[in-house]
């Protein structure tokens, strides 16, 4: 194994939470109520196309693209005052900076990555930065995973993703990658049942990383 490549919302950062209020604020402003299942099949998806799901789910007539600017404006006062590392982050990437190609493939914009990367000073430690901005097809789509290989110069059965949506997870396998799922609060309902490993943490994720390294 030469990379690991971490999704950013609800595997790195708690971000998950902060999506869920602002997606369920913005329902409130149309006199909606907006469902787990519809802000659980947004996860991991590329922004406009989670609104998609959001206008088409909710019924409402107004065109994504200005749901999208609604959400952002309100998700980044979010992220500024709100933003926590997820338990374990800083321990993994402390464990692997120096052993192997790190990156990020997010699928948030790169606006979005700066602000968790510029709150947490841990940009030192990636050596690729994927944000959506660049990605035609998002998550479950592998395009994101390939392309951020591609940057890395390493092979899928080089590679490790680490993910905490069923959606992300699935393009991880997809890209032929190891991928190894680390379910939250948010996320632990979904079907995982298709990754090679289902972690408990950042923690659990680590150690298992490290048997593979020692066992190839």
């Amino acid at each position: 194994m030469k990379a690991i490549i971490f999704d950013m919302d609800g595997l790195m950062v708690d971000t998950e939470g902060l999506y869920f209020d602002t997606e369920r604020i913005i329902a409130k402003k149309f006199n909606k109520e907006v469902e787990d299942e519809t802000l659980w099949k947004m996860m991991g998806r590329k922004p406009i196309e989670a609104m998609e799901i959001f206008a088409e789910d909710l019924n409402i007539d107004i065109p994504p693209k200005e749901l999208l600017k609604m959400r952002d404006e309100l998700f980044v006062e979010k992220l500024k005052k709100e933003l926590v590392p997820m338990p374990g982050l800083f321990d993994i990437l402390e464990e692997f900076k120096d052993k192997m190609k790190l990156a990020i493939a997010t699928g948030s914009p790169h606006k979005f990555l700066q602000i968790v990367l510029d709150r947490l000073d841990i940009k030192n430690n990636f050596e690729i930065l994927q944000p959506s901005d660049e990605i035609i097809n998002g998550k479950p789509n592998p395009e994101i995973y390939l392309k951020t290989m591609e940057k890395l110069q390493a092979l899928p059965s080089e590679t490790v993703v680490l993910e905490d949506s069923s959606n992300g997870a699935l393009a991880g396998v997809r890209a032929g990658c190891y991928t190894i799922a680390i379910p939250n609060q948010y996320t632990y309902k979904q079907d995982f049942s298709f990754v090679n490993y289902v972690a408990e943490s950042l923690f659990d994720a680590k150690e298992h990383i490290k048997k593979l390294i020692n066992n190839k």
